[in-house]
């Protein structure tokens, strides 16, 4: 895995988030996305979301790689049997979180979160990033069906690209 690959790819969500966030008006945050039902602030928080949910994942990669790839593979299965309720929390979750958390409190989440993400991969061994576990691949476009913890890494900035694209901060797709 080409680690300084993943910390670039990182530092320039992180660059990209806080340009789109302190650039963008009341207005522009408000205004709906493309391809979404969310507003392009939901949106963001989504984007941070896919970031934040990666420390989530690589905890479950390192108790499943453990186990026989048969237990991954039938707790994904039940996670893909589970996808209807998964998107509708997944949609409201940032509906919610806009109310909560402004702006400011995303960019400093944001960096946070990336923060804790490169130390975490400094930190991984080569035998580390190898290990993986079976994925839903009902919930996401960018889960494959078996993924390494090296995966997990380079999944947040594919999810965050993919829905930087569906922003319309400046009345432009971003």
């Amino acid at each position: 895995m080409d680690r300084q690959a993943v910390f670039a790819d990182h530092e320039r969500a992180r660059q990209a988030f806080h340009d789109l966030i302190d650039n963008a008006t009341e207005a522009d945050l408000a205004r709906p996305t493309s391809g979404t039902r969310w507003t392009n602030e939901q949106l963001l928080w989504h984007m941070l979301f896919g970031y934040m949910v990666v420390r989530v994942l690589l905890a479950l990669v390192r108790v499943f790689a453990r186990l026989p790839r048969s237990v991954s593979r039938g707790f994904a299965r039940a996670l893909n049997a589970s996808t209807g309720p998964f998107d509708r929390v997944n949609y409201v979750g940032p509906c919610g979180a806009v109310k909560v958390f402004g702006p400011r409190f995303t960019g400093t989440a944001f960096d946070r979160v990336i923060d804790s993400l490169n130390r975490r991969l400094a930190a991984e061994s080569e035998a580390d990033l190898a290990c993986g576990m079976h994925f839903p691949v009902r919930w996401d476009p960018f889960f494959k069906d078996f993924m390494t913890r090296a995966d997990i890494y380079r999944y947040s900035t594919r999810h965050f690209d993919f829905h930087r694209r569906q922003l319309t901060l400046d009345g432009e797709l971003g």
